[in-house]
């Protein structure tokens, strides 16, 4: 539970940090694949980019400020979860800067007192955008994706086992185009 002595902002995680902050986020579909992303971009990655994706967690499923309808809207768990720092980021005190995960996750941060820099993006779809974007660029010699149907993690490293799914994508979107057409009529 949070100390008394701090209850704008703890340190360490704790249950008002999990239920106000992280909850709500992962009861969002949208919200939880972004997450799982960033974690999947991880499977395979070279150390440096771990921890470059590490600070795009950071500054996103954390700290994440993006703009709607021309107003600035936090979306990161450690401001949902932080009055103090809610309050905080919305004064001239830190810098905003515009989200690009090349310079955000490189980044330093601290994780015992509010933070001197958030980052900014354009609509929570053009963060995941840019983080997706970001997560292709890792090298590393195969693929991943998360099969709904399994509820599993796939590796893709195989010329047999890529065009099995591409083709299953295909049918997949063959469906998704009938519908289309039935709704016209």
């Amino acid at each position: 539970m949070r100390h008394p002595s701090k209850p704008m902002y703890t340190p360490e995680p704790d249950v008002c940090h999990e239920l106000l902050g992280h909850v709500a986020l992962y009861a969002d579909p949208v919200f939880a694949q972004f997450s799982q992303e960033i974690g999947l971009a991880s499977l395979g990655a070279p150390d440096a980019y771990i921890k470059k994706l590490a600070t795009i967690f950071w500054f996103t499923v954390e700290y994440g400020i993006c703009r709607q309808d021309g107003e600035l809207k936090a979306y990161g768990a450690g401001l949902l979860s932080s009055f103090g720092e809610l309050e905080y980021c919305l004064t001239d005190k830190p810098q905003l800067r515009d989200f690009d995960p090349v310079v955000t996750s490189s980044t330093k941060y601290s994780f015992t007192q509010f933070q001197d820099v958030y980052y900014v993006a354009e609509s929570f779809e053009s963060a995941k955008e840019k983080t997706i974007k970001f997560a292709n660029s890792i090298p590393r010699p195969f693929g991943v994706r998360y099969n709904p149907y399994t509820q599993s993690i796939e590796v893709l490293d195989s010329k047999k086992q890529i065009t099995n799914l591409m083709d299953d994508i295909n049918s997949e979107f063959q469906i998704l185009q009938n519908a289309v057409q039935k709704l016209k009529l």
